[in-house]
Formats: structure tokens, C-alpha cells, sequence
């Protein structure tokens, strides 16, 4: 059930935009709903969307969030939409502080989804395109069946992530060559004709039989080239690649459009987590507390928006949010990352002054009084992503100040075992976890292997993490289905490179890997 805004939360929600504004931040409008918990966990299955297509995936999301919430495990506050105007969600029940801790959540996040470059080129109509894809997904269900078209939509999402985070910020030719070539009509090889000055003297100059010659000889030099290699260079962007090329029905290739459009909607969010998180809550500690009062370098700070007997109802949820379990929670990594980078630059704490002093009593009295953090923050949220992010402002202080350290889980004795608590081995880690937002990168590195048309895979980027063969194994029987013919991956195990194949029947994969890894 959706409820109109409560004149209450009206006036909570003036207030704490004109404080977020105050403050700088620049966010489009903001329509919040209020839902009840069985209704917020229906948006929340869809991942905010009120509509979208039918998937057993979204009934297995909404049981989960139902669950959790009947026994007391979680509760959803803030749920926000990349759109346009924004989306956002409140929770019926939640007191007031939440809702105001929400408003001012979502204040930033609207922000971050305005400013920053990652987001530049996301669809920001995404509440039509969801919706308009639900619709061409049921007529399609209508015309072929519920069970076929969700047995291929289960290939499709099992595929989502194989596209190119790049792609989006590449230019290709006006005239679609996605390879930069030229044309048969206007390039080099086009059909010769000798000049004429009277059109009737064409057919005498260049006589009809020589001129098909030549157009044939191209077409079967084109061909021959087309079987050598398909792509000319290896394809990132999986999914296009078979949107283009795989032998796909009409429909089928619709679909698969719709998952491609939908997953280049979430990349940039996936790629920013950790930035837009901690951003957003950097700017509600501020609004809603008015903790630049007092602070020498923010003259004048606005009136905190939470009254002296809320803070504490604040503190106590607060402290929930940001607390670090066993896996690294992008709310505190983020926020300690921004509330850093201010107070560096606010003393100027940073250039080759700062990096050459080894004076450990100067550098911890350092003060050069520049009042540069509020400008470097908003240039950093205006330009980075998380791998950026944390490879030059994630410093030695703030692992050690968070507790980080890095770990393995041992399966003799069935436990996690700490391996280090090195700032350096706690970064890469933390920059291997990124790239790619932490999938496996994998291209298109010829699709008429062996001259048979057959598809060849290489899984690119290998850091030392392996891929689970059996996942591999079953991914492979999803490309053969779209494929139609036999397909190849390859990727290295334990340091070796191996090939696996899939011929539509059996799997080829080395016994002596496979068996490691039981």
C-alpha cells in the first residue's frame, strides 16, 4: 500500500533539503512514498522498481526480505532509485529520526547520482524502461510460454555481468562499423570502373559481366576474411556480442537487449559502491547534527536539522549501520575514506612536504590552515570510482584505525584464519575485490574457432583467484545453448593454464584440476 507524504514528513523533508543545499549539494527532486513493510519488501524484490519482468528470482528476493523482517533479522530504511526525478522509500513504521536520517541519506545519494562522471551516461527514465521491459516480457510469455522464456531468461541473467564497464564512454562510428573500417562501398576494395564522360558509353567501358566479376570477388574475399577471425580484436562486451551474432530469435534477442540495458544501469552503482554509500553518509552526519559547527575551516555551518533529544536515537541507529562484521561494510570504509580526505586537506596534509617529512611528532601536529577539504571532496565525488577511490586516498591510518586485516577461510579445521594485517596486503586485496566490481573478466576472443564456428572464450585479468570449475562448467552449457555450437574457455588453475570445452553433450575439463578442487 502506497501512502501520500504526511504533512509531518513534509515539513521534515523542506527542511532537510534546504540544509543539504545549504551545504552545497545539488540533487534533482526527490518524490518519496511511503510503504508499508509487505509493500517495501515487493519494491525492495525488484530492487526499487514497482514493476518489472515476472522471475521466480524476485519471489525468492521478496521471501527473504519478508522473513528477515518477521523475525527481527534486518528492516529496510532507505531504498533509492537512480531516476529522474529520484525515487525514494520510507518505511512506515520507522519514528521520525529514521525518516529524517533517511531524507538526509537520500539527499546524498542523489547528489552522487547527479555529479558524479560514472553516472553520466545512465538511463535516467529507468522507472519507464523497467516497466516497458516487464510488458514486452509478458506478451512474449503470452506468445511462447511462461516456461520457455523464463528458462531463457535464466541464461540470460546467469550471463549479466559479462559486459564492458567501459563501453558506455566509447564512441563508434556514425556508420555502425564497430571495428572503425571502412565500408565495401567507399574503401579501397569497392568496384573499379573506368571513367566515363557519356553515360552511354558505360556499358561499352565497363561491361556488366566485369563489374559482377569484381563484386563477387569482393564478397568471397570478404567472406574469407569473416572466417579467418570473428571478432577482429577480443569483445568485452559478451552480451552484445551475441546479441549481434548468436543464432537467436527475434524475441530471444529482445530479451537479451533488456537484460544488457538493465545490467549497464546497475554497473556504475557496482562500480561506486563504496564512494556513494560513504558519501551519503558523510552528508547526513552533517545535516542531520550540524557537525561543522564550530569548525574553522566551514564558516557559517547550518542548524542541525535533528532536535538535542533525538541525537541519541540517531547514535543508536547509526552505530548499527556502520558496524564492521566479517565482511568490509562499504558504509564505514567510505565514510572514513571522505571525513579523511577533508581533514587532509583542510591542513594540508598531502603533497611532497607532507610525503618527504618522516617526523612523526610534526606530522601528527600538522597544520598548514589551507581550508582545502569541502573543494577536494566534491572534486573527488565529481571524478572517481571506487578502484581510483581507494588506490590513492585509502591510507595506512585509516586501515589501521578500522581494524582491517585480510583473511582465508581453512577448510581442515573448518574455520577463517587472519593472514595479515599489512597495509599493503589489505589494499590489494581491496583493489583486486573491485576491478570489475569483483567479477571475472572474459572475452570474445574468436567466434569461428577452428574454422567450425565454434566459440572460444579467455578469461583475461586473472589476479590469483580461480575460477569455480564447476560454476565454469555449467556457464559453458548456457553459451552452447545460445551458441549452438561447441565453446571453449580458457583461464588458469592453480597457475596453469587449462581449457575447458562443452560440445553440447560432454565436458571436457582436465581430470587431475577438476579433482583438486571436490
Amino acid at each position: 500500500m502506497i501512502e501520500k507524504l504526511p504533512t509531518e514528513l513534509k515539513r521534515c523533508k523542506y527542511r532537510v533539503h534546504a540544509v543539504a543545499r545549504e551545504y552545497g549539494l545539488r540533487f534533482p527532486e526527490i518524490i518519496y512514498e511511503v510503504l508499508d513493510y509487505e509493500a517495501m519488501n515487493r519494491v525492495a524484490a525488484y530492487a526499487g522498481f514497482p514493476q518489472r519482468y515476472p522471475h521466480w528470482s524476485f519471489g525468492m528476493q521478496y521471501d527473504q526480505h519478508a522473513k528477515s523482517y518477521r523475525y527481527g533479522l534486518s528492516r529496510i530504511y532507505e531504498m533509492v532509485v537512480n531516476s529522474r526525478p529520484v525515487y525514494a522509500y520510507l518505511l512506515k513504521c520507522n519514528n521520525l529520526v529514521d525518516q529524517k536520517l533517511v531524507m538526509a541519506h537520500v539527499c546524498g545519494h542523489g547528489d552522487f547520482f547527479g555529479e558524479n562522471l560514472w553516472f553520466g551516461r545512465t538511463d535516467r527514465k529507468a522507472l519507464d524502461t523497467f516497466a516497458n521491459h516487464g510488458s514486452a516480457v509478458q506478451k512474449y510469455i503470452d506468445q511462447h510460454g511462461a516456461a520457455e522464456v523464463e528458462k531463457f531468461l535464466d541464461i540470460c541473467l546467469s550471463l549479466q555481468q559479462l559486459v564492458d564497464i567501459h563501453s558506455q564512454f566509447i564512441r563508434r562510428k556514425p556508420n555502425g562499423n564497430r571495428n572503425g573500417g571502412q565500408s565495401e562501398e567507399s574503401g579501397p576494395e569497392s568496384v573499379r570502373k573506368l571513367p566515363v564522360e557519356r553515360h552511354y558509353m558505360d556499358s561499352f567501358l565497363n561491361p556488366r559481366e566485369h563489374v559482377e566479376a569484381q563484386r563477387k570477388e569482393l564478397e568471397k574475399k570478404k567472406r574469407e576474411r569473416e572466417l579467418l577471425k570473428i571478432p577482429e580484436s577480443p569483445e568485452r562486451d559478451v552480451l552484445l556480442f551475441l546479441i549481434e551474432h548468436a543464432p537467436l530469435e527475434n524475441w530471444q534477442r529482445d530479451i537479451l537487449g533488456m537484460i544488457r540495458q538493465e545490467s549497464y544501469y546497475y554497473l556504475p552503482q557496482a562500480q561506486t559502491k563504496i564512494m556513494n554509500e560513504g558519501w551519503a553518509s558523510f552528508w547526513h552526519s552533517k545535516i542531520l547534527t550540524g557537525s561543522d559547527k564550530g569548525n574553522a575551516y566551514v564558516q557559517p555551518a547550518p542548524d542541525p536539522v535533528l532536535e538535542a533529544a533525538e541525537v541519541v536515537d540517531y547514535a543508536d541507529h547509526c552505530s548499527g549501520t556502520l558496524a564492521m562484521g566479517r565482511r568490509l561494510n562499504p558504509y564505514k570504509l567510505g565514510l572514513a575514506i571522505w571525513r579523511d580526505l577533508e581533514e587532509r586537506w583542510n591542513r594540508g596534509q598531502f603533497g611532497k612536504e607532507w610525503e618527504e617529512c618522516d617526523d612523526f611528532q610534526e606530522k601528527s601536529h600538522w597544520d598548514r590552515k589551507l581550508g582545502q577539504g569541502r573543494q577536494k571532496i566534491f572534486e573527488v565525488r565529481r571524478i572517481y570510482n571506487d578502484v581510483q577511490f581507494i588506490d590513492e586516498f585509502f591510507t595506512p591510518e585509516i586501515s589501521q584505525h578500522l581494524k582491517l586485516f585480510a583473511y582465508r577461510y581453512e577448510r581442515s579445521s573448518n574455520t577463517y584464519k587472519i593472514t595479515s594485517r599489512a597495509y599493503d596486503e589489505i589494499k590489494r586485496k581491496l583493489l583486486f575485490s573491485l576491478t570489475n566490481y569483483g567479477s571475472p573478466v572474459v572475452e570474445v576472443e574468436n567466434a569461428n574457432f577452428k574454422n567450425r564456428g565454434e566459440l572460444f572464450l579467455r578469461h583475461v585479468l586473472h589476479e590469483g583467484v580461480d575460477l569455480d570449475l564447476k560454476k565454469a562448467a555449467a556457464t559453458l552449457e548456457y553459451f552452447h545453448w545460445l551458441w549452438k555450437r561447441p565453446v571453449y574457455l580458457v583461464t588458469v588453475v592453480k597457475e596453469e593454464e587449462i581449457a575447458l570445452k562443452f560440445d553440447g553433450t560432454h565436458h571436457q575439463i582436465p581430470a587431475a584440476k577438476l579433482a583438486s578442487i571436490q
